[in-house]
């Protein structure tokens, strides 16, 4: 009989990676009106004129009385057209190169954000993320943060300037600039926000909030007011591309309020915030699609204790994470082992899985065109019937499941990459993600 493997999904092994020590330094205690940390994404400062709006916004919290540290991207599209340039003349370039190609993305923002602020009569100072001692490990392209040098930047904002901090970079132990990844730059916003101790993580976007759905994809999709770290944790990590799920688990180790705005407006847009009593009444709060999966099959493995753990090993030493995975045991000693992976992790998978065949025997497939539909909410811990209304959802749409994987707060579906956003909008309107909710 086909067994599932104990659900590995490398959440776990993800979690304690992620979680090195943040800063070796304490906290700064709060006075006053308290530091107030801003992140601009890069459409929001995508040209000279969206870089003074968005200095005004950061000029007007200042006046308020805060002290303000600003994170920002680079401008617009810069960073994938740096990687664009990059393959052009390397089709796989070495990623240290790659991250010192990279890093100057934010460099030109953090200087240009700074001139706008002094042109507008207010003084402020720019970093990058070896200035401020952003120290991170030594995995180019997706670093983690291991601890901050605050100092430098509260000796800034004790005189009175507006501190403007390269987002995305930092600097290993041998001085070797590193990148955080995709989403980088609200690892770093979250991260200052916790050893800074402030008040507020704004994050600035071209979006007014998190919503019920990517609303690109679902027109009814609505914007959630407040919701908890849990539900943004397992809807980033499923495809919802507002936060890095990295930031979201710092914020809730530290306890950081995050504010997910839209730069072009003051209205309030999604508070992330501790889980309350009265979000447990709301089953499902978001859904979520994570398009260019690739399922790996590795067939023929020998069924015998580590052989999991030997494999799941590797890939982890190479930084990849698996989504979820299934093992079916068969008659002649051998196992099939399945697992997902983004598109873009096969490159850095495929030499490991052919080490390990190598020595262990089997063989790999490789299928493209995947993709997982997800449904989250705190309630869901305590509602019946959530499994089968998603799936009669799919099935109503003669969608395919392929696979599931779940968790206390939530319920995935891998399907064909063909019904990927139909199965998106068919699960958002089961649960009625397009009606307000109950008062």
């Amino acid at each position: 009989m086909p067994r599932p493997a104990a659900e590995f999904s490398m959440r776990f092994l993800r979690f304690w990676l992620l979680l090195d020590k943040l800063t070796g330094l304490p906290r700064r205690e709060k006075t006053g009106m308290g530091i107030v940390v801003q992140k601009f994404g890069g459409t929001s400062v995508a040209t000279a004129e969206k870089i003074h709006f968005a200095s005004r916004k950061v000029i007007a919290a200042k006046a308020s009385g805060h002290q303000v540290v600003v994170v920002v991207s680079a401008m617009g599209h810069t960073t994938d057209e740096l990687i664009n340039l990059a393959r052009q003349v390397s089709p796989n370039p070495p990623k240290r190169e790659l991250d010192q190609l990279l890093a100057t993305g934010e460099q030109v923002t953090i200087a240009l954000i700074a001139m706008a602020i002094h042109a507008q009569g207010h003084d402020a100072i720019s970093f990058t993320g070896a200035q401020i001692g952003l120290i991170t490990d030594a995995v180019h392209s997706k670093a983690r943060i291991r601890e901050i040098d605050k100092r430098r930047i509260i000796a800034e904002l004790d005189a009175g300037k507006i501190v403007i901090v390269a987002g995305f970079q930092g600097i290993n132990e041998h001085g070797d600039i590193t990148t955080l990844g995709r989403g980088g730059s609200n690892a770093s916003l979250v991260a200052l926000g916790a050893v800074l101790n402030a008040e507020v993580c704004e994050n600035y976007t071209d979006v007014d909030g998190v919503y019920t759905a990517d609303p690109r994809i679902v027109p009814t999709a609505r914007k959630i007011d407040r919701i908890s770290y849990d539900e943004m944790m397992e809807l980033s990590s499923v495809g919802a591309g507002v936060l890095q799920t990295r930031a979201v688990e710092f914020a809730k180790k530290y306890n950081v309020p995050i504010h997910v705005r839209n730069s072009g407006h003051d209205r309030p847009g999604t508070w992330i915030v501790a889980e309350t009593s009265s979000m447990e009444n709301i089953a499902v709060s978001g859904c979520a699609l994570k398009k260019d999966l690739m399922r790996v099959s590795l067939k023929n493995v020998p069924d015998r204790p580590g052989i999991v753990a030997r494999i799941f090993t590797a890939i982890a030493q190479a930084n990849i994470v698996v989504d979820d995975i299934i093992q079916n045991v068969l008659d002649d000693g051998t196992a099939n082992i399945s697992f997902t992976v983004e598109h873009g992790d096969v490159a850095d998978l495929k030499p490991v899985m052919e080490q390990l065949l190598a020595e262990l025997g089997g063989a790999a497939a490789y299928e493209k065109d995947m993709a997982k539909v997800s449904v989250v909410g705190v309630g869901m811990k305590q509602a019946a019937g959530v499994a089968g209304t998603m799936f009669k959802a799919l099935a109503d749409q003669k969608i395919n499941i392929q696979n599931i994987s779940t968790s206390e707060i939530r319920i995935s579906c891998l399907v064909s990459r063909a019904d990927a956003e139909n199965a998106l909008r068919a699960v958002h309107t089961a649960f009625g993600l397009d009606q307000p909710p109950a008062a």
